[in-house]
């Protein structure tokens, strides 16, 4: 996987069948970070499957999204299951 600067700016583009569906639209973050924060901890599990992370020219979908997220480089705490940060 590419070397992710998780400060970079980034897009996050839902899948075509949430925008019917849902109020999410594509959202632009000031960092990568913040928008694996988002999509992960925030966004229904059901909805990362089909997004996609835009960040300069490249693109992660949603595993690609979760394994940033779960990387040793990833720079905030993340939350567990039942909203607490985990270590």
């Amino acid at each position: 996987m590419t070397n992710v600067d998780y400060a970079a700016a980034a897009g996050l583009y839902p899948c075509k069948t949430v925008r019917r569906t849902s109020k999410l639209r594509y959202k632009r973050f000031e960092s990568v970070a913040e928008a694996l924060r988002f999509a992960i901890e925030d966004m229904p599990s059901s909805m990362l499957r089909g997004c996609v992370l835009e960040v300069d020219e490249d693109r992660f979908d949603g595993m690609q999204m979760q394994k940033l997220y779960e990387a040793d480089g990833y720079p905030f705490p993340r939350r567990g299951p039942s909203g607490r940060q985990r270590r």
